[in-house]
């Protein structure tokens, strides 16, 4: 019973999160509100890439060359394709084989 108690408060909560900017601003979205949706998105991605390069050496070709070959594949094909899926799953792809290939 415990366990289907937090689904059901967990459930409601997050409906209740995704429909509550429908009711608050229902007339006009502030500007600031679409000021955030606008960078938001790009913040969210920086800090992405600072946290994944984090405990990048620059000591050793093992540390940084798959991350460095990775990023740029990551580049590549969303300047190519312009879809952030394909590229974050083929740079990810690119990573795991080099590590586990290439650079043990």
């Amino acid at each position: 019973m415990h366990s289907w108690l937090i689904v059901i408060v967990i459930s409601l909560t997050t409906i209740a999160i995704r429909f509550l900017p429908f009711v608050l601003f229902k007339n006009r979205t502030p500007s600031f509100i679409m000021y955030l949706g606008k960078v938001l998105p790009m913040c969210a991605m920086a800090m992405l890439v600072v946290y994944c390069l984090k405990d990048v050496s620059l000591k050793s070709a093992e540390s940084f060359a798959p991350s460095l070959v990775s990023g740029a594949i990551v580049i590549l094909t969303y300047k190519w394709k312009h879809n952030t899926g394909i590229s974050i799953l083929s740079g990810t792809i690119i990573y795991m084989l080099l590590v586990q290939y290439f650079f043990r």
